[in-house]
């Protein structure tokens, strides 16, 4: 059973990209901030952000330099929480509709709540983080697009998951789907929006 996807506006329309049907805009039920779009699984936990930023680093682009934004990017992320975090791998990525010369890099990473174990409540057991930085140097611009994927105990078959042998799990596995159809079909409208930002 495959998952179905619609065009989704995004930014006023400035930005559209397929996203999975059965995520809810979260804009709708709460306030999100102005550079961000937030979608969440209806059904799940899993949830989409598309977010512009400011460019990090120096001009100019490479493996090394757009690698270190990267890197950047995932910490302000994460936050406090970097010690528990582990980057699996990081790839270049091709945008469909976009130029070949504006570079994009996608890691997959997990982090791990340190939890008090006797206060084992609700949190995930784990979140892989699906992370997807496209550089727009001329606009100085960042998007990134993060998937958080929570894995949450029973919610989940975790003999599937053993990232370190390369297997996935289903969560996961759907969540690079989703990644893989944004860059399939991620197109900007109105170049204009970086310019507001």
């Amino acid at each position: 059973m495959g998952t179905t996807f619609e065009s989704t506006p995004l930014f006023g329309g400035a930005l559209v990209c397929d996203l999975p049907k059965k995520f809810a805009d979260v804009s709708k039920l709460r306030q999100v901030p102005d550079n961000q779009e937030v979608y969440i699984d209806k059904n799940g936990f899993t949830s989409i952000i598309i977010e512009i930023t400011e460019r990090v680093g120096p001009p100019g682009g490479g493996v090394e330099v757009d690698g270190r934004a990267l890197t950047t990017h995932l910490e302000e992320l994460v936050g406090s929480d970097v010690d528990t975090v582990k980057v699996w791998n990081t790839t270049e990525t091709e945008f469909s509709h976009l130029s070949e010369d504006i570079p994009a890099y996608t890691l997959i990473a997990t982090q791990t709540p340190q939890i008090d174990p006797r206060e084992r409540s609700s949190a995930p057991d784990f979140t892989a983080i699906i992370l997807t930085l496209l550089r727009l140097e001329k606009e100085s611009t960042d998007i990134l697009v993060t998937i958080n994927v929570p894995h949450i105990k029973g919610e989940y078959d975790e003999d599937e998951v053993d990232l370190a042998l390369g297997k996935q799990g289903e969560l996961i596995g759907d969540a690079v789907e989703f990644a893989a159809r944004i860059w399939e079909s991620f197109k900007v409208r109105d170049w204009g929006l970086f310019n507001e930002v």
